[in-house]
């Protein structure tokens, strides 16, 4: 009976420690959203807003943390709720590295309201932000319903970020060739792109923890890359 009481207490701890995670994946996906519309709309409100929420966010992954060392400390949990439990450490410093970006992303916003907005690129990075918003929402799902197969489709989709990466990339250096006036935006812009295609790598990063949590392994197959600015000579800024 007491071994039963004891199991039933684990379960419920690792249950609390699993809606925390959601309840965090929740906060970043808004972070994401809310900082590439305060960046489309020019809205400095919004983007204060999204520096103020890091915070709690920051805060949930310390909870996370130590709850999950106290659960492996007082249960010694056999090795596949280990897993699970190191699982969400990590998936809870990705998110928090997340959050980050989303925040820096806002904090460019300030700066760049009182500059020449560059045609179109505020609302192709909002694009960019929003398929990294929809990964991150479906990696949640298959970390919920331990669904590995969803986890590798995300893996494969972080290409198309790459590449949204490198177009937009290309599209700066255009812009700031054409009128010196650009540079000073499009470094910033060029910035927040970056931010946005490192995001979409940490959510990768999730996916392979799901696809671990899963199998009990890693993914064989190394994360397809997209990112060409930094080996391809036509688009990289250094000659």
């Amino acid at each position: 009976m007491n071994e039963k009481h004891i199991v039933s207490s684990f379960d419920r701890d690792l249950e609390a420690i699993q809606a925390q995670i959601m309840k965090m994946g929740g906060m970043v996906e808004r972070a994401i959203a809310d900082a590439a519309r305060s960046l489309e709309t020019r809205d400095e409100e919004l983007a204060e807003e999204v520096r103020r929420a890091d915070a709690a966010i920051d805060a949930l992954e310390e909870k996370i943390n130590e709850e999950a060392a106290l659960l492996i400390a007082r249960r010694a949990p056999a090795a596949s709720d280990l897993r699970l439990v190191l699982t969400v450490i990590k998936i809870s410093a990705s998110l928090e590295r997340i959050g980050d970006y989303a925040k820096n992303i806002a904090k460019r916003t300030a700066v760049l309201t009182s500059m020449t907005q560059v045609n179109g690129s505020p609302a192709a990075l909002r694009r960019m932000a929003r398929e990294v918003e929809e990964m991150l929402r479906d990696v949640l799902d298959a970390y919920i319903q331990r669904d590995a197969g969803v986890a590798e489709d995300v893996i494969a989709r972080d290409q198309d970020v790459d590449q949204m990466y490198n177009a937009i990339f290309r599209e700066f250096l255009t812009f700031m060739m054409e009128d010196a006036r650009n540079i000073t935006p499009c470094m910033h812009l060029h910035f927040i792109a970056k931010n946005t295609e490192r995001m979409g790598d940490l959510v990768t990063s999730v996916a392979e923890q799901v696809i671990y949590l899963v199998t009990g392994e890693m993914p064989d197959e190394p994360r397809p890359k997209g990112d060409k600015t930094s080996t391809d000579p036509s688009i990289s800024p250094v000659s």
